[in-house]
């Protein structure tokens, strides 16, 4: 029985080895990326199966930037990929063009001659085709709504632009050492099926599913039922930026062998609630102790007099010590808690938002970093929880990130246990 692989996106996610959490600094030598460590770096065992990296995140744009330096691109084409990210040889990467950082374009910015080229000159084993990507979307249930008129001409105009690049992608490749996929683009179920049998009569056993993203789970379930039901035996599907392990018996059914997603590296600080995830299934809230000479919003409110500046760094502190002696059990959780709501009173002056002092007593009671096992929780202990600067948000990320990838291999393991005893 094969396994699903969850593929990791590239983004300039990492982390300085050297940083200092007390002092809130690192080493001043340090040259990012070159020093610094990516997840499958930082863990003992790697928390993916591959990486994904895009050419819009190495090349950018003609109206987006690359998110490399020059110098950082330039070692990337000398080196290729695998050395560049450092990732050890039988690491599978999975290159695609990024169509989420063009889609307002009406053509992509690239020809399907620079695409093949990029995956080939840098070593990638899969190259997804190049697609232009269709955001409308026919829901199912109450929200229900028929795609009409000149929507419905761009949603089909795309459709078709992405078969043909697809099928020239293909012919470009027979020769690459990379093994290609196609892209199944559509606004329901019927168009995105009908892209699939497309795909395959090209000569297509590997397809990807892309747009979906913004789709809710049953509006998903639903375009993987229709595509399975033209899948042909040997062809398998990648999700793109879809991840939802509870559904990976599903995914197994209906052909998928591989996602990549951010999610769980975005919900360590761009989520309201679920910052910090475990094996149980139970998220949690971090703790908010913005920096006073580094958080924007609350040096605007400094200037502006609406926050007194010397009693912001000594409460500032004074929640830091707290946290720790309470990490020690050297403080309650009542004083903790106290020294909390105390700062958050003038946060919340820049924030305007509700208390979060109740998710923070759940937080600290819980104590959910002393029972996770992976290499960040056992490291920092409950530094991992604090909703603080990047060094600490991503190393939250990448511990999601961890336990999206055990929960995965508990899914695979538990149903592959159930059917060698049934």
């Amino acid at each position: 029985m094969s396994s699903v692989k969850f593929f990791f996106p590239d983004s300039h996610d990492y982390v300085d080895p050297s940083f200092d959490f007390i002092a809130e600094k690192g080493n001043q030598h340090r040259i990012r990326q070159r020093d610094d460590y990516y997840p499958h770096e930082i863990f003992s065992a790697r928390p993916y199966d591959g990486m994904l990296v895009s050419k819009a995140i190495v090349d950018g744009t003609e109206k987006g930037s690359s998110k490399y330096t020059v110098a950082q691109r330039q070692r990337f084409f000398r080196q290729g990929v695998k050395r560049f990210l450092r990732l050890p040889h039988d690491v599978p990467v999975m290159g695609d063009c990024g169509a989420f950082s063009y889609a307002s374009e009406y053509l992509p910015p690239y020809t399907v001659e620079e695409v093949a080229e990029f995956y080939e000159t840098c070593g990638f084993d899969f190259g997804i085709s190049v697609d232009h990507i269709i955001f409308a979307f026919e829901a199912a249930g109450r929200d229900a709504q028929k795609i009409q008129g000149d929507e419905l001409v761009e949603c089909k105009r795309r459709k078709q632009l992405t078969l043909e690049l697809a099928d020239n992608f293909l012919k470009k490749s027979n020769s690459c050492r990379f093994t290609p996929l196609g892209v199944a683009h559509g606004w329901n179920p019927e168009s995105m099926a009908d892209s699939v049998a497309a795909l395959q009569k090209m000569g297509y056993d590997r397809i990807t599913l892309g747009g979906m993203v913004p789709l809710k789970t049953p509006d998903i379930m639903r375009c993987l039922e229709a595509v399975n039901q033209v899948r042909k035996t040997n062809t398998q599907f990648h999700l793109l930026g879809i991840s939802r392990v509870e559904h990976v018996e599903a995914y197994q059914r209906y052909g998928v062998s591989s996602f990549d997603s951010t999610s769980p590296l975005q919900q360590a600080f761009k989520d309201s609630k679920n910052n910090y995830h475990t094996l149980g299934g139970l998220n949690y809230v971090a703790i908010r102790v913005p920096q006073v000479d580094g958080n924007p919003a609350l040096m605007r409110a400094i200037k502006s007099g609406k926050v007194d500046q010397n009693k912001a760094k000594i409460l500032e502190k004074k929640c830091l010590e707290t946290l720790r002696l309470y990490e020690k059990r050297e403080v309650g959780i009542t004083e903790t808690l106290s020294i909390l709501r105390d700062y958050e009173v003038i946060t919340g002056i820049v924030e305007n938002k509700k208390s979060l002092i109740p998710q923070y007593e759940r937080t600290l009671s819980d104590r959910p970093w002393e029972s996770c096992s992976c290499d960040i929780c056992q490291k920092i202990g409950i530094e991992v929880v604090l909703f603080r600067g990047a060094e600490r948000n991503r190393r939250r990320g990448f511990h999601n990130i961890f336990v999206l990838h055990e929960k995965l291999k508990k899914n695979l393991g538990l149903k592959i246990t159930q059917e060698a005893s049934a």
